[in-house]
């Protein structure tokens, strides 16, 4: 396992302000910022991103991408996060679904779903996860049985982040049977709002509603809409977790509430223990930023970082959970969605949502057995 300290180029430097003087512009006074990936969402912002070239980034031109690198894509992506931007809409298809049809696709496929992805208008959600499966992927219970011009697909999937919103998503789901339960799995894209799919809300303890429940019964699923080949879901769906494991996603949930206690903070003096609390963040943000970002430079030199990778998810996510304590132990403050203060709402959401950031993309106990893996074979 090998991180390589590195360092944004003045090309890439020159990217990050063209970045942020984009984001002061395109939002609007008084927006509300998210908590990284939990911000909201906004197709118009989506599409502005998209003539700006900032979606589909690591999309081959052929496809109707832009060929730029992992790093150019992470300087764009840290820079959304960073301002709390809306970029829940094109998101996961942006991230992972757009590069899995574009690996695993068919022509048709590649041809139907990524011009649509790249201009911002087509939403993915993921459809892993499933009920009374904990973080065992493999445990799938979806099946889908083979009929005249395609599959039926009867399920559920939890967790399905945004799928109320969201176009399509791709179903891991058992198209065989076998006494290797990694065996037999295939990917099916479906329609969202298609017959037989029921999208039920899950909501957060402040009401809010990220999550569902997708119930599929009987859902016709046409043969141009499988993923890759048939019985291949598991090692697809395995690759495709690699790409969401790494980024700045990873890591930034609460820098929102660093950024918005010195904004609103410092003016009348933040007291040493709260400066020192602030120093120690910062001092961790920047480590694993640049474990992170060294991950995106393995990729563009050719490496696949897959270990390296699980890592920065398992230390990422678990500090923007510290964050939240270490915050609420300097400040004193009523927790209120509703207060005036932006710092205040967003340590409110922080304590209410920040649960769910070790969970998706790969539990931490997951993460860490993939790293062991890794470093036996050392």
């Amino acid at each position: 396992m090998r991180f390589i300290p590195t360092g944004l180029s003045a090309q890439e430097l020159q990217l990050q302000r063209e970045v942020r003087e984009f984001v002061k512009d395109a939002l609007p006074a008084g927006y509300r910022p998210g908590l990284g990936m939990g911000a909201s969402r906004s197709p118009e912002f989506s599409k502005k991103l998209a003539e700006r070239g900032w979606v589909g980034m690591a999309i081959p031109k052929q496809y109707g991408g832009h060929a730029r690198t992992a790093v150019d894509r992470f300087i764009v992506t840290e820079e959304l996060l960073s301002a709390g931007a809306p970029l829940g809409a094109h998101f996961v298809a942006d991230r992972q679904t757009a590069p899995a049809i574009i690996k695993f696709g068919t022509d048709w496929q590649r041809e139907f779903f990524i011009p649509k992805i790249v201009a911002g208008e087509c939403w993915f959600s993921l459809g892993m996860s499933e009920p009374d499966a904990g973080s065992d992927l493999s445990s799938v219970r979806s099946a889908a049985t083979r009929v005249e011009g395609g599959w039926l697909l009867n399920g559920t999937k939890i967790w399905t982040s945004g799928a109320h919103r969201n176009h399509y998503f791709a179903v891991l789901c058992r198209t065989s049977p076998s006494e290797d339960k990694h065996q037999g799995l295939s990917q099916l894209i479906v329609n969202l709002r298609g017959d037989g799919v029921e999208v039920r809300p899950i909501p957060f303890l402040n009401g809010a509603h990220e999550f569902n429940e997708v119930h599929m019964t009987d859902v016709f699923v046409p043969d141009e809409m499988m993923l890759g080949a048939e019985g291949s879901g598991w090692q697809q769906v395995t690759s495709e977790l690699a790409y969401e494991r790494s980024g700045p996603d990873r890591f930034l949930s609460t820098f929102g509430l660093v950024k918005y206690l010195i904004a609103e903070r410092a003016t009348g003096g933040l007291t040493p223990e709260q400066e020192r609390a602030v120093g120690q963040l910062v001092a961790r943000f920047w480590t694993i930023r640049q474990m992170s970002l060294s991950v995106a430079r393995t990729i563009d030199d050719g490496g696949a970082p897959a270990v390296e990778a699980s890592l920065v998810k398992d230390i990422g996510t678990r500090f923007e959970q510290r964050v939240i304590d270490v915050i609420r132990d300097v400040v004193e403050v009523q927790l209120d969605l509703d207060s005036n203060s932006t710092f205040e709402q967003l340590l409110a959401e922080s304590v209410l949502t920040g649960p769910s950031f070790t969970l998706r993309g790969g539990t931490t106990e997951v993460l860490r057995s993939i790293v062991s893996k890794g470093l036996r074979n050392v």
